[in-house]
């Protein structure tokens, strides 16, 4: 299971350091030693805390002035489901949750269970930018 160096959990989830230290120290993420006798924390324990941190935020949760994002959204698997043929993979990137379906022979072959670090790169020929309302 993979694990993830304090500073990696904070790029994660857009925060600092200090944040992931007192979250920490409160147990409200749990942490395990690494072989050098540093803090880390397991891969499985930071999805899940990636995901119940995402909540049921939304796009329209902060207000946005204008924005058009990249198409790399670097994150945490949460959840792997396959079947015989095809697999569907979710991602935790910040707040945004992304869904890939792909063959189970790729998912099987790039070693994919919740808690690995993963990037989704999304193209499209159809992107959507929304303006919020700025009165």
């Amino acid at each position: 299971m993979p694990r993830f160096r304090i500073s990696e959990a904070a790029a994660l989830l857009g925060v600092s350091d200090d944040t992931i230290r007192r979250w920490a120290d409160s147990g409200r993420l749990p942490t395990v030693l690494d072989d050098a006798g540093r803090r880390a924390i397991e891969g499985a324990n930071l999805a899940e805390f990636a995901k119940d941190m995402a909540g049921d935020q939304t796009s329209t949760a902060t207000p946005v002035v204008a924005e058009s994002a990249r198409n790399r959204f670097p994150g945490i698997i949460t959840r792997v489901t396959r079947d015989t043929v095809m697999a569907q993979v979710e991602i935790q990137a910040g707040p945004h949750r992304l869904v890939s379906l792909m063959s189970r022979e790729a998912a099987d072959e790039l070693g994919l269970e919740p808690g690995v670090l993963a990037v989704g790169a999304v193209k499209s020929t159809n992107v959507v930018i929304e303006m919020p309302d700025r009165r």
